[in-house]
């Protein structure tokens, strides 16, 4: 196995997406990481980047995505953004943890063997505790036994090797918590009874979002690109609406109230938010917009956006929760207030006439400019 840390910049023009680490245009101003290292294991395929985006406030932890990227520029960019993610994430959630993220490239349907995760679990484990692993696209419980096998740095694995299981059921509780904080602010009630509610993406988040949507009363819209992932939904939940049959995979053109992705990121750009028929956006996906001022075009045309980081952090705290040893009691007290920190970014918004996004940012950073004060 080699390993190669801290990648300089590559050069490149202006009009072409960077391929280095340092000085990006394309990340948030102050996003500096303070680790990116790469990983390759030749005997199994292993291709990695782990990025630590912050360690201010304790070991930086995020989920391994394992997942097709289309080249190496493209995992490297998507790490640095899910990273500098956790960060936030974890500050705004109130728990003691920095911001990591890793991804695995390649198709985890293809490449994915015992032997090549033991591999990644070395890896993780070199680096000394600065990070730590859990699920995310393209892993799960399953994987991350194995990975800790190799490395004492994970969490998220299965009950039966002393972890708390998959986190999607609790990110899917906060995104709703979210949703509903969201859906007061903005209709007075939140009562989601006959809410159009778009669900982007049918997996280990959408799938319990859907079932917590329906239990409210709202109606719900499932699209995925994965069909077996529709199919149990709708056998699942009959009263579901599949997406595919009405408008194909696209949802954020259907006629909906609220939209919530939750698969992949950066579904929101210029074209996207002019189709947008929802009034609010709110969902589990990291970094939805493309670009930071994709807020102030959803701004311009009335529709809210509650940041990504804020309300997705209930697998965070999960996961977080297994780590300190916290009982369920005390976690599932935590991810409750989600729904208060939501209602709170929406007072400083109205109070001061600014976007979600920086009220958010600033709560971040006040409590990350504290511990480094301390």
């Amino acid at each position: 196995m080699s390993v190669v840390a801290d990648r300089p910049a590559v050069a490149t023009p202006t009009d072409q997406l960077p391929t280095g680490v340092f000085d990006r245009p394309d990340l948030p101003h102050g996003s500096g990481h303070e680790r990116v290292v790469f990983c390759q294991d030749r005997d199994t395929g292993l291709r990695a980047i782990v990025a630590v985006h912050s360690t201010t406030l304790g070991p930086a932890l995020g989920g391994t995505r394992f997942y097709p990227y289309a080249s190496e520029q493209d995992a490297l960019t998507d790490v640095l953004r899910l990273s500098r993610g956790m960060t936030y994430k974890a500050a705004v959630a109130g728990v003691d943890l920095g911001g990591g993220k890793a991804v695995i490239i390649g198709d985890p349907n293809a490449i994915k063997t015992p032997t090549l995760l033991s591999a990644y679990g070395r890896f993780v484990d070199s680096l000394g505790g600065s990070y730590v692993t859990a699920g995310d696209v393209g892993t799960n419980s399953d994987d991350l036994d194995i990975i800790a096998e190799e490395t004492a740095h994970v969490v998220g694995k299965n009950t039966t090797a002393g972890g708390t299981g998959d986190s999607g059921p609790q990110t899917a509780l906060g995104v709703f918590l979210s949703l509903r904080a969201a859906v007061e602010s903005v209709w007075g009630s939140d009562d989601l009874t006959g809410k159009r509610v778009g669900v982007e993406g049918a997996g280990k988040v959408g799938y319990n979002l859907v079932a917590l949507l329906l239990d409210a009363g709202a109606e719900v819209i499932v699209s995925d690109s994965y069909a077996p992932a529709l199919d149990r939904i709708a056998a699942d939940f009959p009263g579901v609406i599949i997406g595919s049959d009405i408008i194909g995979a696209d949802i954020i053109g259907a006629d909906i109230d609220i939209y919530a992705p939750c698969a992949m990121g950066a579904t929101l750009d210029a074209s996207s938010v002019a189709r947008l028929r929802a009034s609010i956006v709110c969902g589990a996906a990291n970094n939805q917009l493309l670009t930071p001022d994709v807020e102030e075009m959803l701004a311009d045309r009335g529709i809210v956006w509650v940041p990504d980081y804020v309300a997705n952090a209930g697998g965070l705290i999960q996961v977080e929760g297994e780590l300190r040893g916290r009982n369920s009691a005390e976690v599932m007290a935590t991810i409750g207030k989600i729904r208060d920190t939501v209602a709170g970014i929406f007072a400083i918004g109205r109070a001061e006439g600014i976007l979600l996004g920086a009220a958010a940012d600033r709560l971040a950073e006040d409590r990350i400019a504290a511990a480094q004060q301390r």
